[in-house]
C-alpha cells in the first residue's frame, strides 16, 4: 500500500515539513482514445525549490493559493487564532445567517455513507485518493466544529474524534479548500442533505474574510480590480466601449448586417451583462448576441456603469462580503437605467450569483428582475423570430452542462431545445444534465494559473470531463472531421481553451469549443455562411 493510500485525518497537523501526497500520472483515472497512449499524458511541473521555500507547499506538491511561510512561532500562532476566531463566526447567525442553517446540517448528520466520493470528479479522477475524498476535508471540518465551537470535551471527542490544531493543519487546509471546484455534485447524491461543496466554500470565506488569504486571481486581480475600474479584466468603460465598437465593426462585415451595440439606454426592455472575458477572448459571443437580439426585435441595451458591463462576481467562490459589493453594483446599473430586467450572457457562476445567490442582499428597489439568456435565446428561436437553416450545422455537436446554470439553477432544458432545433448532429454527454460533471475549472480554477496549478486541473479536476468529451465524439476523432464543443460558460471555456489546447485536441482531432450564441448566428439564413470560423482562439 502506498503512502498516499494511508493518509489519516491526524496527518493533516503533521510537522515533518513533507507534502500529504503525490498525485503521480500512473495513478490517475485512465483516459480513453486518443489519449490512452501513454505518451500524449503530459508530465508535470514540479515546483520550484523557490516556491517550496516561499511558500507552504504542505499539502501535494500543488500550490494554488500561494500562502507565505510564517517567519516565526509567533507569526503562526497568530494565525491560527484568526482561523479559530472565523471558524466560530462561521456559525453565528449575525455573521453568516444566509449559509448557517446548511453548514450545521452538513457538520451534524453525515452518514459517512460515502455516497458524495462516487459522485466526485475529482476523487474518481485522481485514482481515488485519499486526501480528495469529500469527506475527507468536511470529517477535519467536523471535528473541529465540535471542539471549538460546541466546545465539547473527552465524551465529544470520543464521539465525534479530535484533531489536533497548529499552523500546518490550517495551511493544507487553506490548499485544501481549493481543490474542490464547488460543483456540489456531491450534495446532490447526498440522501442525508450534506454538503460537502458548501464546506470547502465555507473554509475559503473564513481564510478570506477573517485571515485576508485567498486566491490572488479571484482577489487581488478579481474582485478588487471589478470594482475600482468596472471589470475583473481591468478594462474600464471606455476601454470597453472601444472594443464592443471594434467587435459591432468586424461583425457587421463577417455577416453582411449592420451592427451597432446599444449602450445606456434609459427603458430598456433588456441589460444585457456579459462576462467581459467574452469581450476581450471570444468578440465573436457579444457579437451574436447583438445580431440575435436585433433580429428579434428586443430593445436591449449595454450599461457603462461600474460592474455593469462585466457579470462576472468572483466574490461567489471565496468571500461573501466581495460577492455583496459586486452584485448591489450590478442592479444599482440596472436600476439607474430603469429597464425591464437584468439578462445574464453566457456566464455560469453570474448566473447563479445574480440569479440566486443575490437575492438574500437584493431588496426593495434593488430586486431587479433577472432572467438567464439561455431561456430567452430559447423564446426567440422557437418562436420562429429567426429565419434558421440547420443544415449549416451539420457537424458533430455535444453540449456541456455548466455547473452553476444547471445543477445549481436548474436551467437544462431551454439551451437543449435549441441544439436539438439547429445540430442535426447534436449528441449528449453522458451524463449531463443535473448529472454533469464540471469542466474542471469551476470555483475559479480556470482563471487560476499560479505556479504549477494548471497541471492539476488538467491532469485531475479537468481529467472526467475531458473523458466525457472524449466519449461523446468517439465515432468521429479523425481530424478530417470538425467537432464542436458548446460550452455556454465563459469560464467554462477557458478550461476548455487551456484543456484542449493542452493535450493536442484541437491539432491532433479538430475538437473545436464555443458558446451557443454562435451556433445560433452559424444557423441564421440572412447571414453571411461561415459565421464559426474553425480556427483555434
Amino acid at each position: 500500500m502506498k503512502d498516499k493510500d494511508r493518509i489519516d485525518l491526524s496527518d493533516m497537523s503533521r510537522r515533518d515539513g513533507r507534502p500529504l501526497s503525490h498525485v503521480e500520472n500512473q495513478d490517475l483515472m485512465p483516459l480513453p482514445a486518443p489519449l490512452d497512449d501513454s505518451a500524449r499524458e503530459r508530465a508535470w511541473i514540479p515546483l520550484t525549490d523557490q516556491a517550496k521555500n516561499r511558500y507552504e507547499c504542505l499539502l501535494d506538491d500543488t500550490c494554488a493559493v500561494s500562502v507565505p511561510k510564517p517567519a516565526t512561532k509567533a507569526e503562526e500562532d497568530a494565525l491560527v487564532r484568526k482561523f479559530l476566531t472565523g471558524l466560530d463566526k462561521l456559525f453565528t447567525r449575525e455573521n453568516n445567517w444566509t449559509f448557517l442553517q446548511p453548514l450545521v446540517l452538513s457538520m451534524e448528520h453525515c452518514a459517512k455513507c460515502q455516497t458524495c466520493a462516487e459522485a466526485c470528479h475529482i476523487f474518481e479522477a485522481s485514482g481515488r485518493n485519499e486526501l480528495y475524498r469529500p469527506t475527507y476535508r468536511s470529517e477535519i471540518m467536523r471535528r473541529l466544529y465540535f471542539k471549538y465551537v460546541k466546545h465539547g470535551g473527552m465524551i465529544s471527542a470520543w464521539q465525534h474524534g479530535d484533531i489536533e490544531v497548529n499552523w500546518p493543519l490550517v495551511a493544507r487546509l487553506i490548499e485544501l479548500a481549493y481543490r474542490c471546484n464547488l460543483c456540489r455534485r456531491c450534495a446532490q447524491t447526498c440522501p442525508i442533505g450534506a454538503d460537502n461543496g458548501l464546506v470547502a466554500h465555507e473554509l475559503r470565506k473564513v481564510f478570506s474574510q477573517e485571515m485576508g488569504i485567498a486566491a490572488k486571481e479571484l482577489h487581488d486581480t478579481g474582485s478588487m480590480p471589478q470594482l475600482k475600474v468596472g471589470s475583473s479584466t481591468g478594462m474600464s468603460a471606455e476601454v470597453v466601449k472601444d472594443n464592443i465598437q471594434f467587435i459591432d465593426e468586424e461583425t457587421s462585415e463577417r455577416t453582411g448586417i449592420t451592427v451597432q451595440t446599444p449602450w445606456d439606454v434609459e427603458g430598456a426592455d433588456v441589460l444585457l451583462i456579459h462576462n467581459a472575458g467574452e469581450i476581450l477572448a471570444w468578440p465573436e459571443n457579444p457579437g451574436a448576441f447583438a445580431l440575435i437580439l436585433n433580429a428579434a426585435g428586443i430593445s436591449w441595451t449595454l450599461s457603462s456603469d461600474i460592474a455593469g458591463y462585466d457579470s462576472v462576481n468572483y466574490g461567489l467562490w471565496y468571500d461573501d462580503a466581495q460577492f455583496a459589493r459586486v452584485a448591489v453594483k450590478h442592479a444599482e446599473a440596472a436600476k439607474k437605467l430603469k429597464v425591464g430586467k437584468i439578462v445574464l450572457g453566457e456566464c455560469g457562476h453570474a448566473h447563479k450569483a445574480l440569479s440566486v445567490i443575490a437575492d438574500r442582499v437584493l431588496t426593495g428597489d434593488l430586486n431587479i428582475p433577472r432572467e438567464s439568456s439561455m431561456t430567452l435565446l430559447r423564446d426567440i428561436v422557437m418562436s420562429g423570430r429567426l429565419k434558421l437553416d440547420p443544415a449549416r450545422n451539420d457537424f458533430p455537436v455535444t453540449l456541456h452542462d455548466p455547473c452553476n446554470l444547471v445543477r445549481l439553477m436548474g436551467v437544462v432544458e431551454p439551451q437543449r431545445e435549441v441544439v436539438r432545433a439547429i445540430c442535426p448532429q447534436f449528441r449528449e454527454m453522458e451524463p449531463h444534465g443535473v448529472d454533469n460533471y464540471c469542466c474542471g475549472g469551476g470555483s475559479g480554477f480556470a482563471i487560476m494559473s499560479g505556479h504549477n496549478f494548471p497541471d492539476w486541473r488538467f491532469h485531475v479536476s479537468g481529467r472526467k470531463k475531458l473523458e466525457q468529451v472524449l466519449n461523446a465524439f468517439g465515432d468521429c476523432l479523425d481530424p478530417s472531421i470538425p467537432k464542436y464543443l458548446c460550452a455556454p460558460c465563459s469560464n467554462c471555456k477557458g478550461q476548455f481553451r487551456d484543456m484542449l489546447a493542452y493535450y493536442g485536441l484541437w491539432e491532433q482531432n479538430k475538437i473545436l469549443y464555443g458558446g451557443l450564441v454562435e451556433l445560433i448566428v452559424n444557423a441564421m439564413t440572412e447571414v453571411k455562411p461561415g459565421f464559426i470560423e474553425w480556427e483555434w482562439h
